[in-house]
């Protein structure tokens, strides 16, 4: 329970707190740029989390407060529309998801506090906009299901964040549980919880502090490459693709396509071969297959940056010998983060390795910590 956000949250409200939702962010341990291909994708809730103190405020309107954000006023009367400040969009994109449902929201006061780092990979974006539809849950006294809820904070970061984002992210959010990992069938949007309780691993999560902008166009131009190399394919779902077929239409895919597709058939069978190396305890396999997702990434989706080889590169030298399994980027790309399977004896003197020898290459400080699976989309008692 994050108790120190849960106080400065209530400190920043003007009157009581009724309602209190938490979220967490998530990092993807394999299956990236897939979860809008009908693959498959493992992530888990991370113990980073956005909580939100609020209280009815008897108008019609939503005050919402973030440090170091501007002040947001939002009148619920209207149909909501994209607006300043950017980051209440994500906001406005939820209270769009709930009036699109036929719910009439009543005037709040919220207070936003966060652990997650933005720009970092971890999807604070998806925290924000799942502890938002988790408080208004709680304000107007429903539940939604926990896919309805997922959902609709896809569709508001698609509409109001304009970023064609997969399943994924909300997924891992909502879906979240202590110990376990959220095996999402992204075509079948069914889930499946994966045990991730053996004490002797754990998984090192490195903030780059390099920032990516997801709707800058680079992801939508990743995911209309994908588009265009399923149509060339003649396949009705990329489930139903095999590297036989793209290498027999290599030339006709033209470049980047053909690499771009390469990853995603690559990747999908990558993560499925994952779950079962985990199942069987084989955390050497889990490990080569979480470098070679990495390696595809960098390589044919060309998602990855100087920063993220550099922090994956630093785990891999420390190598088995050190503890490590195996390391790649996380998330969107283009900065952010990346996740190290590990043995959890070894992460403080894996962590202080990175840290320094990340500093020393980049002159950059890193945010480097350790995460176990964690409770998704909440209210607090």
């Amino acid at each position: 329970m994050p108790r120190d956000l849960i106080n400065a949250a209530l400190k920043g409200l003007s009157r009581p707190a009724t309602v209190i939702a938490v979220a967490p962010g998530r990092v993807n341990l394999i299956g990236e740029h897939i979860d809008y291909c009908d693959g498959f994708v493992m992530p888990f809730a991370i113990d980073r989390s956005i909580v939100i103190a609020a209280a009815k405020n008897g108008s019609s309107e939503a005050h919402l407060r973030s440090e170091g954000q501007p002040d947001a006023a939002i009148d619920l009367t209207l149909p909501q529309e994209i607006g300043e400040p950017h980051w209440a969009n994500y906001v406005r994109g939820v209270i769009d998801g709930f009036q699109q449902l036929g719910y009439d929201i009543p005037g709040f006061e919220a207070c936003f506090v966060s652990s997650v780092p933005g720009g970092a990979g971890l999807s604070s974006s998806a925290a924000l906009e799942c502890a938002t539809a988790t408080l208004l849950e709680g304000l107007l006294g429903i539940s939604l299901s926990k896919k309805q809820k997922a959902l609709l904070c896809q569709k508001a970061e698609h509409d109001f964040a304009q970023v064609p984002c997969g399943i994924m992210d909300q997924f891992a959010s909502t879906f979240g549980e202590e110990n376990r990992l959220v095996m999402i069938d992204c075509r079948s949007a069914e889930v499946t919880l994966v045990p991730f309780e053996n004490p002797d691993l754990a998984v090192i999560i490195a903030n780059t502090k390099v920032h990516h902008q997801l709707s800058d166009g680079a992801y939508a131009m990743r995911r209309q490459h994908t588009e265009e190399a399923l149509k060339w394919l003649g396949k009705p779902s990329w489930r139903d693709v095999t590297l036989t077929d793209v290498k027999a239409r290599w030339n006709d895919l033209g470049d980047p396509v053909n690499r771009r597709a390469r990853h995603v058939v690559t990747e999908i069978a990558r993560t499925q071969k994952a779950a079962h190396a985990l199942a069987q305890n084989d955390f050497l396999l889990l490990g080569e297959l979480m470098d070679a997702s990495h390696d595809s990434l960098r390589d044919d989706f060309e998602v990855s940056c100087e920063e993220l080889d550099i922090m994956v590169n630093l785990a891999r030298e420390i190598g088995i010998s050190g503890g490590v399994f195996g390391a790649r980027m996380t998330g969107g790309g283009f900065g952010g983060s990346t996740v190290t399977l590990c043995k959890r004896e070894c992460t403080d003197v894996i962590m202080t390795t990175m840290r320094r020898s990340y500093q020393q290459a980049t002159g950059i400080v890193p945010e480097i910590f350790c995460s176990r699976p964690s409770r998704g989309a909440h209210l607090v008692d």
